[in-house]
C-alpha cells in the first residue's frame, strides 16, 4: 500500500502515455502502466524504476473485458483505489489518401473497439476504485480531429484531404468527447472530474512519426490537469489551458 497518488495510464509503454507516467512519477505519484504488450510494459516500468519512480506493470487489453476485470482485481488488491485514470490507449489504422467512403467498415469497427468502447469499459470497470479517491480525475486523450466544429471550418488545418481520410479515427474521438461530457454530468456532484484533452500534433507511432511536438511536449496538457490541485474543471475539451470547440 502507498499514501501517494495512484495514477493509471493506458497505452503507457511508449509515446505520450510513457511521458505522462514519467512526469507524474517524478512528482511522487505511483504510476500504473497499462498495456496489452506485457513485455513492452515491463520494460517501460524497469526504465522508470531505474529512475527511482514507483511504477507497476499492469498487463491489460482494453478491448477484452476479462483482461480489464483482472486488472481491476490486481489494482484493488494492491492499492484499494486509484486517483487518476488517463485513457490514452488508441489506434489509427486508416490509410492516408483514401476518401472517407473508401475506408472499409472493418477499420471503423476495430477503431471504435479500442478508441471508444475500450475506453468506456475501462472507465466503468475502474470507476468504483476512483470513487474511493478524495479528488479523482479522468482524462480522455482525444484529438483536435474529434472536433466537428473544426472539421467543418474551411479555415481549419483539419479541412484537408489528409485529415479527411481519417473518418473512423476522427469519429471515434468525437464520440469519446461526447462520452466525456455525459460522464462529467453524471459525476458533477462528486469529487471526480472528467475532461477530454488534445495533446497536440505529436510525433508518435500513431502518427507515423509525423507531428510538430515531441511526446514529452504532447504530455504537457495531461500533466497540467493532473497536477491542478483545484480540480474544478470538468466536462471540457482542453489543450494547454485553452478550451476547444466540440
Amino acid at each position: 500500500m502507498t499514501n501517494s497518488q495512484i495514477s493509471l495510464i493506458t497505452g503507457a509503454n511508449k509515446g505520450i502515455g510513457f511521458e505522462i507516467a514519467t512526469a507524474l512519477g517524478k512528482q511522487g505519484h505511483t504510476v500504473l502502466l497499462a498495456g496489452r504488450n506485457a513485455v513492452a510494459i515491463s520494460e517501460a516500468v524497469t526504465t522508470l524504476s531505474d529512475q527511482g519512480i514507483e511504477a507497476f506493470c499492469l498487463p491489460m487489453d482494453v478491448t477484452c473485458d476479462d483482461s480489464i476485470q483482472e486488472a481491476v482485481r490486481i489494482v484493488e488488491n494492491l492499492f484499494g483505489k486509484i486517483d487518476i485514470l488517463i485513457n490514452n490507449a488508441a489506434i489509427r489504422i486508416e490509410e492516408y489518401g483514401k476518401s472517407p467512403s473508401e475506408q472499409p467498415l472493418t477499420q471503423w469497427e476495430e477503431t471504435f473497439d479500442t478508441n471508444l468502447f475500450g475506453t468506456v469499459n475501462v472507465t466503468c470497470r475502474f470507476l468504483p476504485l476512483l470513487k474511493r479517491s478524495t479528488k479523482g480525475k479522468i482524462l480522455n486523450v482525444s484529438s483536435l480531429l474529434g472536433s466537428v466544429t473544426l472539421h467543418s471550418d474551411t479555415s481549419s488545418y483539419t479541412y484537408t484531404d489528409e485529415f479527411k481520410s481519417l473518418p473512423a479515427y476522427s469519429a471515434s474521438k468525437t464520440a469519446l468527447n461526447s462520452w466525456t461530457a455525459h460522464l462529467a454530468y453524471e459525476l458533477r456532484n462528486t469529487p471526480i472530474t472528467v475532461n477530454s484533452i488534445h495533446p497536440g500534433y505529436t510525433k508518435t507511432d500513431l502518427n507515423d512519426g509525423d507531428g510538430m511536438l515531441t511526446p514529452k511536449e504532447g504530455a504537457l496538457t495531461a500533466i497540467q490537469l493532473v497536477l491542478d490541485t483545484d480540480n474544478s474543471v470538468s466536462g471540457q475539451f482542453i489543450h494547454m489551458g485553452t478550451v476547444l470547440p466540440w
